[in-house]
């Protein structure tokens, strides 16, 4: 019987610490799964996405996120693929308040990576070619006959027309315009009245040739 005992005893002892590690590791797990859960409610909060948009603002923040580690490409690349990821940054995006202060935070970087897309030989081509595709014209034909379309314009020309810069800008150009156009209209009349009276000089004289003719004609007869 002592023999049996001193079998179990190392057996019993090494159960107890499996459970004793297997609920440890649940516990964890759950502390994980919960702290996890309250950061994911905290940012969807107002005040959460503030926090986000005053932190990708500041500019030692952007200057240590501009990191080239594959790791931290590869942890980006997966978590935003994932599902998880897409319904977090779709929730994100869809807050005006968040895409507006993240399109400041990216507005320099937007306006570079065009300007070198643009001056890109291949990306113009690619281009050319997509505004060749007769679907894809077919489909900018149909946007810009949309009410949608219509209305977002008649409100950019709007707010265009009510600028003060435009505004501004088009009384200046008026202004050239008109002092041209007066300029021109000074110099024309001018050679009009040098024409006029290089005209009239010129009918003087022939009525002056007339009367010495006249005189010439009547000494002869006398």
């Amino acid at each position: 019987m002592s023999k049996w005992l001193r079998l179990m005893c190392p057996v019993l002892f090494l159960v107890l610490l499996a459970a004793c590690g297997g609920g440890s590791n649940s516990g964890e797990q759950a502390d994980y799964d919960a702290t996890k859960k309250m950061v994911v409610d905290i940012l969807k909060t107002d005040d959460g996405k503030k926090a986000i948009t005053e932190v990708l603002s500041n500019e030692e923040m952007q200057q240590n996120m501009a990191l080239e580690s594959e790791i931290v490409s590869q942890t980006v690349s997966e978590t935003l693929v994932s599902e998880k990821g897409k319904e977090f940054w779709t929730k994100m995006f869809s807050d005006p308040k968040f895409v507006q202060g993240f399109s400041k935070v990216i507005q320099d970087q937007q306006k570079e990576l065009m300007k070198g897309l643009m001056k890109d030989a291949e990306y113009q081509k690619l281009m050319i070619e997509l505004y060749k595709n007769p679907e894809m014209m077919e489909q900018m034909v149909t946007v810009m006959q949309g009410q949608k379309y219509r209305e977002y314009l008649e409100t950019t020309i709007n707010e265009t027309l009510n600028s003060p810069v435009f505004q501004a800008k088009m009384s200046e150009t008026l202004l050239k315009a008109a002092e041209k156009m007066s300029k021109e209209g000074g110099g024309s009349s001018g050679e009009g009245s040098q024409e006029g009276q290089s005209e009239s000089g010129g009918g003087g004289g022939q009525s002056e040739d007339g009367g010495q003719s006249g005189e010439e004609g009547g000494g002869s007869s006398s």
